[in-house]
């Protein structure tokens, strides 16, 4: 995801387990300790950072330290349809893991089921989007998930 505000602009891409943000240039290691109502606990190269996000589906509302800033996606990838997003798996809407089929370096094929979750009293199973290896795992049973969080990516 790419955006601009004021003059700086910043593009953040999956690394692994984290997260590489380009600032002006500059690259930062961002780690998601914890997500859960609209709150997220980051580490920024190392520092705590709170942030609160609020979503309306294509742009997210992210404050940290008082200041708030404006990202919109540019994926182009409709709504409400499960995509993959730069390997990773991602949740369709909030909700509670309830089983994780798979384990880091499990071998997988298109369409079988990975994890399942449970939302809005329904059971959504998260499958494989494509042959692959599982590279990562980013959610364990009885986990609240926020929609859109990456769950697992499939290399």
């Amino acid at each position: 995801m790419k955006t601009t505000f004021d003059t700086q602009s910043i593009e953040l891409n999956p690394s692994g387990e984290n997260y590489a943000a380009i600032l002006d240039g500059k690259t930062v290691s961002v780690h998601i300790v914890r997500a859960a109502n609209g709150r997220m606990d980051l580490l920024i190269d190392g520092q705590r950072v709170i942030a609160h996000v609020s979503s309306d589906m294509a742009r997210r509302w992210v404050t940290v330290n008082g200041r708030t800033i404006l990202l919109t996606k540019t994926s182009g990838a409709k709504q409400g349809i499960r995509r993959d997003h730069a390997g990773g798996l991602i949740a369709p809407m909030p909700g509670l893991i309830r089983s994780v089929a798979v384990g880091v370096g499990d071998v997988v094929k298109k369409g079988q089921t990975l994890l399942t979750m449970e939302a809005m009293k329904m059971e959504i199973r998260i499958q494989a989007l494509k042959d692959g290896k599982v590279s990562a795992l980013h959610v364990a049973q009885g986990q609240t998930v926020e929609r859109e969080q990456i769950l697992a990516e499939v290399e």
